[in-house]
């Protein structure tokens, strides 16, 4: 069988691992794939390591012990997040993005992979240490953001349906009012979704009042899961008071005035 260089080992490494963000990968598997020593493979990932961390691309951490491996962990430094964030708010500050109403369309912006992948990583390097389990979200604009997060952490996506449908199965429901709207809406979830005593994580592309997310924090009560984190794209500085506490959010968005021609808008406090 053919031997690979060293170079070839370690770009082999590198790639299989970012592919496969925080799937754990044995010794076993590196070398009988690349036909090498396991002692050999060692270096090899301290190589990668080495250069992973030294240009900001992450973390690849070893794990000793019989069931141990190495697993490529996404990791967002904090110039480097500011730098995203500051280039998105430049993006969204077009006055060609307003739409009647005084909202701003961003729908091409979350549905742009580079993007959402990014969000997804800032999301998993805060929350990586939460012990996250599932990473749920409400179809429909959040999806693509919550999947990019769940991806990250390796965990499974649970998407909250606004009506029930007969190939969820049996499903628990709740009641909540909007904020922003003020209206009564539903939302429900697979019974089968989450095991009772999960960990989850809930990722939404916007938040205004806080009334959606306040929704599947009771749901989730329902349902007997854990809620350890809760991240937003973007919030509206108005109303300062939300109907949820701890949260994240990336930008915030202030005055949007179509006569104007202006959207204010900035990253959130966290990454100033």
């Amino acid at each position: 069988m053919e031997k690979f260089k060293r170079n070839e080992r370690v770009a082999g490494l590198i790639k299989i691992l970012s592919d496969n963000p925080n799937n754990l990968f044995s010794l076993n598997y590196f070398s009988e794939l690349f036909t090498a020593a396991k002692s050999t493979i060692s270096e090899d990932i301290a190589a990668a390591k080495k250069i992973v961390e030294q240009i900001s691309l992450g973390q690849i951490e070893t794990i000793s012990g019989a069931a141990g491996g190495v697993k490529y962990r996404p990791y967002v430094e904090n110039g480097d997040a500011i730098g995203f964030l500051d280039e998105l708010c430049e993006k969204l500050r077009d006055p060609k993005r307003i739409i009647p109403g005084n909202y701003i369309y961003m729908s091409d912006v979350i549905y742009d992979p580079r993007v959402s992948a990014k969000v997804g990583e800032i999301f998993a390097t805060h929350f990586m240490n939460s012990g996250v389990e599932y990473v749920v979200t409400i179809e429909t604009k959040g999806i693509t953001l919550a999947n990019m997060t769940a991806r990250a952490l390796n965990v499974p996506l649970v998407i909250l349906r606004r009506e029930n449908r007969v190939t969820e199965g049996s499903t628990v429901s709740i009641n909540y009012v909007s904020g922003s709207t003020k209206r009564i809406q539903t939302m429900f979830v697979s019974k089968r979704a989450i095991p009772e005593g999960k960990k989850v994580l809930i990722i939404d592309d916007f938040m205004k009042a806080g009334g959606t997310a306040k929704g599947i924090l009771d749901l989730m009560k329902e349902i007997k899961a854990e809620v350890c984190g809760i991240g937003v794209l973007m919030k509206t500085i108005e109303p300062k008071e939300k109907m949820v506490q701890d949260y994240i959010s990336l930008l915030e968005v202030g005055e949007v005035d179509e006569h104007k021609g202006l959207i204010n808008i900035y990253k959130d406090m966290l990454f100033s």
